[in-house]
This record gives C-alpha cells, sequence and structure tokens, in this order.
C-alpha cells in the first residue's frame, strides 16, 4: 500500500511532527510491507506564502498566527475559503471578531486570499502521485487546514482513503469530524501506535474494522460508528521518531535560513500530578491521564542516535511533566555528557534548588514549570499543590542558574478575590530582578479540564467559543461536539482589577532586564545584598553575622515565622519586626503565611539566547 502521512499548517516551521514521525516507524510492525513518505505541507505552506507575495510575509507572520492566533482560530479561519469554496467566507464577520477581542490580526486576512491556491496545488500533486491512503495528522490548528485539503483530493480521486488523527479527533471530537465531514473516511481517536498498525492491516483484508480501537467509520446505513478507545501503549513499546524526510525537507527549505531546527521527543505520557488531583483548568491529557514513561536507558540511546544522525543538540520535549525518577535516572546520566544539549520541559514547580542545578548541567535550558499565579489561595482553588512562595523560590533559583522559564500569569477562577490579588500586586516591583510571565491571561473552559467535566466547580453555563462560529458551518448540537475551546460566564476578578493585573505585569516586564538583587557572602559570613533593581535605590545592603543574617539564609527555603523563629532561636515577635522590614525593602515575599529570601547568590546572564 502506497501511504502519505500529512503535517498541515500550523505544525511549528522549526521542528518535525512527532506524530507523523512516530507513526512512520510503526507502520513496519504492520503483516504487509507499505510505501510510507510524509508530507510537510506546513513548510510548503511557509515558502507559498513567501513566493505568493514577494517575501512580504514570511516565517515571522506564519509564527504569528502558530503561536497567538491559536487562541483565536486564526490558523483554521485563513483555510475556511479552501474548505468551503468561498474567497471572502465569513470575512467581516471574523475581522470584527478579532476587533473586538483586541486581537491584531497580522496577515491572516492577506493569507486567506492564498489558501485556496495552495489547497488546489497540492491536493493535485498528491492525486497524480496515487497514494492509496493519505492520513492527517491533526492538533490545535490543523483542523480546517487538513479538511480542506482532504475534501479537494477526495474531489480529485474519490478512490483515496482518508483518515484523521492526533489530539483534536480525541473522543468526542473526532466522531463529530467523522459525521459532519463525509470526505473523511476515518478517524482514529485516542494514542494510535497499535490502533494504526491494526487499522492498516483492516485495509489489507487482515482485520475486520470492528477491531481497530478507537476507530470511527461508517455502517452500510452511513451512520459513524466508533470502537471503543485503544488501551495506553506502556512508553517502551513506543518507537523513537523517523525525522529523515523532514530533515531533507527542511534542508532544501526557502525558510531554512529562518529557522533553529530543533528535535521533538517524548520521554513520558500523561500526568503523574493529574492522576492525584488534575489541575482544574487543564484539558492537555484529554482521556490520556495515565503517567507512564520510558526506562533511562532507553531515552539515553533514542536521544543519542537523533543527536548523532540530524546533529541537532536543541530538544524539546513534549512530556506534560517531567518523570521525578529521572532526577536519579536520567538527568545525572545527561549531565556527564558532553553533547551541549539545549533541552526544553516542562516539569513541576516544587522543584529543589539541588535539582534545578542538575537540570543545568543535564542542559536543560528553557523550563514550563507551570507556575500560573503567586497567590497560594488561587493556587489552592488550582489545585496545584504548590504554596506561592514555592513559586517564587523557583524564579530565584531558576534565575541564578541561567534557567528560562516559560509561564504566564493566570486569573478568572471560581472563589478568587481581589485580596487574593492585593498583597501579591503589592510585592510584585520587589520581583523585578526574577523572570516575568510571558502574559497574563484570563483561564479559557477546556474540554476534559475537571471545570469543565463538573459545572458545579463554577462554570455552570458553557457554549462553544466564538471562534468556532467563524471557522465552521456547524449547528451548535455538532459544534459542542467538535470544539475544545469554550465560552462560559466570567469568574474571578473583575474588568478593572484585571486591567490592574495587566499592568502590574507589564511594569515587571520592563524593569526585568535591567534589574538584579545579588546576595554576597564575605569572608566573615558577613552578607552583603547588592540591589540594583529598577525602582528601587541603588544601595548595598549589609547584614552583619549573627541571627539575622542566619535567618536571611534559613529564608532561603520557605518558612514561616514559627519556624524560622524556632530554627535561630529569635522571639517570634522579633522574626515578626524583621521580616516586615525586610518585605519593605523587597528582599523578601511573604504571602500566604510563608516567607522567602528575593536575592540571588549570583548575578544572572539575562538573555535566553546566551543561557
Amino acid at each position: 500500500m502506497k501511504i502519505l502521512l500529512v503535517s498541515m499548517p500550523w505544525n511549528l516551521l522549526e521542528m518535525p511532527s512527532l506524530p507523523v514521525g512516530t507513526l512512520r516507524v510503526v507502520t513496519q510492525r504492520c503483516r504487509d510491507r507499505h510505501e510510507v513518505a510524509d508530507a510537510y505541507l506546513n513548510l510548503a505552506w511557509a515558502e507559498h506564502l513567501h513566493d505568493a507575495t514577494d517575501g512580504h510575509i514570511g516565517v515571522p507572520e506564519y509564527d504569528y498566527v502558530a503561536n497567538v492566533g491559536v487562541w483565536h482560530g486564526m490558523g483554521d479561519w485563513i483555510f475556511t475559503p479552501a474548505l468551503y469554496g468561498a474567497p471572502e467566507w465569513r470575512r467581516d464577520r471574523y475581522e470584527a471578531y478579532l476587533q473586538q477581542r483586541g486581537v491584531r490580526p497580522g496577515a491572516s486576512v492577506e493569507m486567506a486570499q492564498h489558501s485556496g491556491a495552495f489547497i488546489e496545488s497540492h491536493a493535485q500533486r498528491i492525486a497524480d502521485q496515487g497514494y492509496d491512503l493519505v492520513g492527517f495528522s491533526s492538533t490545535f490548528q490543523q483542523n480546517v487546514p487538513s479538511l480542506a485539503l482532504a475534501k479537494q483530493l477526495k474531489r480529485l480521486r474519490p478512490e483515496t482513503t482518508i483518515i484523521m488523527g492526533g489530539g483534536n479527533c480525541d473522543i468526542p471530537m473526532g466522531p463529530a469530524i467523522h459525521r459532519n465531514f463525509p470526505f473523511i473516511d476515518y478517524v482514529l481517536s485516542g494514542e494510535a501506535e497499535q490502533s494504526f498498525v491494526d487499522f492498516l492491516d483492516h485495509l489489507s483484508g487482515w482485520q475486520s474494522t470492528s477491531a481497530v480501537r478507537g476507530l470511527s467509520w461508517r455502517a452500510a446505513d452511513g451512520v459513524t460508528v466508533t470502537n471503543p478507545p485503544a488501551p495506553s501503549p506502556a512508553m517502551h513499546t513506543v518507537p523513537a521518531p523517523d525525522y529523515s524526510e523532514w530533515f531533507a525537507r527542511i534542508g532544501a527549505s526557502a525558510v531554512r535560513d529562518s529557522v533553529r531546527p530543533k528535535l521533538v521527543y517524548e520521554a513520558a505520557r500523561g500526568c503523574w500530578w493529574g492522576e492525584k488531583h488534575t489541575c482544574t483548568f487543564c484539558g492537555l491529557n484529554g482521556l490520556a491521564m495515565k503517567f507512564r514513561s520510558r526506562p533511562a536507558d532507553q531515552v539515553m540511546t533514542h536521544l543519542h542516535d537523533l543527536i548523532a544522525l540530524h546533529r541537532i543538540l536543541d530538544v524539546v520535549a513534549v512530556d506534560n511533566i517531567l518523570d521525578m525518577e529521572y532526577l536519579r535516572t536520567l538527568l545525572p546520566r545527561l549531565a556527564e555528557q558532553d553533547w551541549d544539549l539545549h533541552f526544553y520541559y516542562e516539569v513541576k514547580a516544587n522543584l529543589r534548588e539541588e535539582d534545578i542545578g542538575l537540570l543545568r548541567r543535564a542542559g536543560l535550558v528553557q523550563i514550563q514549570p507551570g507556575i500560573e499565579n503567586l497567590s497560594s489561595r488561587v493556587l489552592s482553588i488550582m489545585d496545584k499543590g504548590v504554596h506561592a512562595t514555592q513559586n517564587v523560590k523557583l524564579l530565584r533559583d531558576c534565575e541564578e542558574h541561567d534557567l528560562t522559564v516559560d509561564w504566564n500569569y493566570l486569573y478568572g477562577f471560581p472563589g478568587e478575590t481581589e485580596a487574593d490579588y492585593a498583597i501579591v500586586l503589592r510585592q510584585l516591583p520587589a520581583l523585578a530582578h526574577l523572570q516575568p510571565p510571558g502574559g497574563s491571561v484570563r483561564i479559557l473552559l477546556e474540554r476534559y479540564s475537571p471545570y469543565f467535566q463538573r459545572p458545579e466547580l463554577g462554570f455552570e453555563h458553557r457554549r462553544p467559543a466564538a471562534l468556532y462560529n467563524h471557522v465552521y458551518d456547524l449547528d451548535q448540537e455538532q459544534m459542542s461536539d467538535v470544539a475544545y475551546q469554550f465560552d462560559t460566564e466570567r469568574c474571578g476578578i473583575g474588568i478593572d482589577y484585571e486591567h490592574a493585573v495587566r499592568a502590574a505585569i507589564a511594569a515587571w516586564q520592563q524593569a526585568y532586564p535591567s534589574s538584579s538583587l545579588v546576595a554576597r557572602e564575605l569572608p566573615d559570613r558577613t552578607l552583603i545584598v547588592e540591589d540594583r533593581r529598577v525602582g528601587w535605590p541603588v544601595r548595598d545592603i549589609k547584614l552583619e553575622p549573627g541571627p539575622e543574617a542566619e535567618l536571611f539564609r534559613y529564608l532561603r527555603t520557605p518558612h514561616t515565622v514559627a519556624s524560622a523563629a524556632r530554627a535561630t532561636g529569635l522571639a517570634p515577635r522579633v522574626v515578626d519586626a524583621v521580616v516586615d522590614e525586610w518585605e519593605r525593602q523587597g528582599l523578601v515575599f511573604h504571602e500566604g503565611g510563608r516567607v522567602v529570601s528575593l536575592p540571588t547568590g549570583r548575578a544572572s546572564i539575562k538573555s535566553a539566547i546566551d543561557r
């Protein structure tokens, strides 16, 4: 069988598709031999835009849609003219939607004018090559681009079998796509390493349709039937991806000089924290929350082979959370290598300082720790399992170890109050030397999240997010099954306080590049705190050897006043008074009954590129 695996816009240009790379390998497990090719049409789309606009639309414009437009359906809307055959499909309504939300459209309107020709040309090329099966991997904004190409391909070559899978096809979204778009022959929901093999064996006559787990197919009367979901595979059975075609393609691409290629790797699936306490707003793991990870030996082998083959040291781990066992089994081994890795990883925020140092030595340069907020009460509402001072400590430790932190400040949780934010906003100027959030945003209601599954938690009324009205021509019942994001009533802080939070975050972002707060210890154990933060007087604060200096050292880890008093022998009222003075000077963060010191132990490198 001749098979084509397709990655449509808006997969990031700088990295291959993990699903495509993995499915390419698992086809080798089939009973029959198959000829498999990849089509990275996200690269082709970027090239098409560049050529069609004489370079006016390039990689930055593509990246804007891929990274910012994802929350507003921008990438999907751009391909609606190709899907519906209408060059101006709901253009005025969509522009008004963006304007109402204060979202810059970028080059989206001009891009939409080119999507039809792009789809037609590539559908014709694929049809001419005579593929028996074309598979689309769809996550985030890849739905409408995939549907547009599938529809045109089916018109040109009806005998081509078309299947979709990926995160956008989890139940009930995948079956809804199958019901509403008849040119999609099959949809696979869930993890597909085994079910895709079973599906190919079915097409070869070895298995019945009903034997393929997670498959949506049409019965004789045309009604969609969805088989029971496939079990989650053990990670050691999931092969390393084959990215050979992507690296050949990017090497010859016109966008090559505008991107920095990265390897994508997956060591674990699910979330060990989510198995115990799913964060109330998070829907990322869908129906596959159970945490599974690869053996450290296998990870080392895979990374070594991928790095050696492709000569790339930038690695993005797509795990939802770091396996804490890797602190013992994997990261020390990575730290021993001379690979000069640049690793990105998602972690939990309660890491110890020695863990941060190990991450850095192992090659991690950027982490996403799920900080989300600096109010302990709001973090409790989220079920994050951390205290605000732990989050601040993580920011301080990462600053000291030159580890870039990727995070956003979230608000809008049911039950939060302005008082939860007031104590934090008062102290934010003291954090000027620590890495600020990339932005501050009101949370979305995501399918699969506890807030979605349990309306009694606060979001009782929901409807498909307004963005879907501009990308799908479906009734509300069907839209409710296709949608991942939902609109609901506003909860938590109001508009006025929301503006105050955003203004404080913006001030933090502006102050950070020029700010530092460093504590140096002299041979006689005197502490000198050098304050060079924007908004604070330039000063050197001396803490003479003695109980107060020991208290300051003790507060490098978050503690209560009572605990600090017991540890240092100072009276609680003395500790209270000293902490109050240090808080006034911006030397500690004091929230939720706990205190943590803010100076780093060394000056940091501010630029993430240098890191």
